[in-house]
């Protein structure tokens, strides 16, 4: 298994699959290379594209260290990039919001794909509550990761009855491993998510081709704010992607990423 240093000494697990211009996947909360919709996609996109996946910092094979930023996952992010020699940038869910972080900061992507950034912009949806990710560290803390993955499947909208099943699941051990890590996704996305309009300047640095993808069947509120967030990053271009929901397909999702980082316009994926 290769493996990357990061600038702070982290050594982050990797993997490639695929042959043609190098694309990097940013995966969401709980997710990793063993757990998550990232092995799927990264095979749906091997036929023309190098793909690389990676273990975000404190999950699967990938260290950690005591003191979390968000610009120690953009310098990840950034020692993947070098390893590629160079990339495109896909996110998904605060993977997106990782992603597009990292290229308003600079980083040499060459495009930038997001897919449902859980962002909240207007009163569709209640914003994160005050004090909720120090919440979360009280119970990681306390030694109950399972409450915190439970805490966290609600503020997701995961039907209680679901969550109160999950313990009972295969994946549940695999989430309570990485769930020290939420306090990362939360932290990265609690900004927006307060209910309030995108602010147009936010993200006026980034220069690269972008798209913003949502799914037709994800509620109002994430279809919105994907909108408007599309139309604060400058040059962006949206789109839907029928019949989809934040677990959105690697067959829906596949195609549509590849036309665009191949270098298909907006005009040609609008219309595909």
């Amino acid at each position: 298994m290769p493996t990357t240093t990061s600038r702070d000494g982290t050594p982050l697990a990797w993997e490639r699959t695929g042959q043609g211009p190098p694309v990097l996947l940013v995966d969401g909360a709980l997710c990793y290379r063993e757990m998550g919709p990232m092995r799927s996609l990264a095979a749906a996109l091997a036929p023309r594209f190098t793909v690389y996946t990676y273990d975000r910092r404190g999950r699967g094979e990938s260290g950690d260290h005591p003191q979390w930023a968000v610009e120690r996952e953009i310098e990840d992010i950034e020692a993947l990039i070098r390893e590629a020699g160079g990339a495109s940038l896909f996110g998904i869910s605060s993977g997106a919001a990782l992603a597009l972080e990292a290229a308003a900061r600079g980083l040499p992507v060459e495009r930038l794909a997001l897919y449902e950034a859980p962002f909240i912009v207007d009163d569709t949806r209640p914003p994160m509550p005050d004090g909720f990710v120090e919440g979360v560290r009280e119970r990681l803390a306390a030694g109950r990761r399972g409450d915190a993955v439970r805490q966290f499947m609600k503020l997701v909208g995961v039907p209680g009855f679901f969550v109160a099943l999950m313990r009972f699941m295969p994946s549940w051990k695999g989430l309570c491993a990485v769930a020290h890590t939420l306090p990362y996704d939360l932290t990265l996305v609690r900004e927006h998510q307060a209910g309030r309009p995108l602010s147009r300047d936010r993200w006026a640095s980034v220069s690269v081709p972008t798209i913003v993808m949502d799914g037709g069947k994800s509620p109002a509120w994430m279809r919105n704010a994907m909108r408007q967030l599309a139309e604060v990053v400058p040059g962006a271009t949206y789109r839907t992607l029928p019949g989809q929901t934040h677990m959105v397909s690697a067959k829906a999702l596949g195609p549509a990423l590849a036309g665009f980082l191949g270098g298909a316009s907006g005009v040609d994926l609008l219309a595909g």
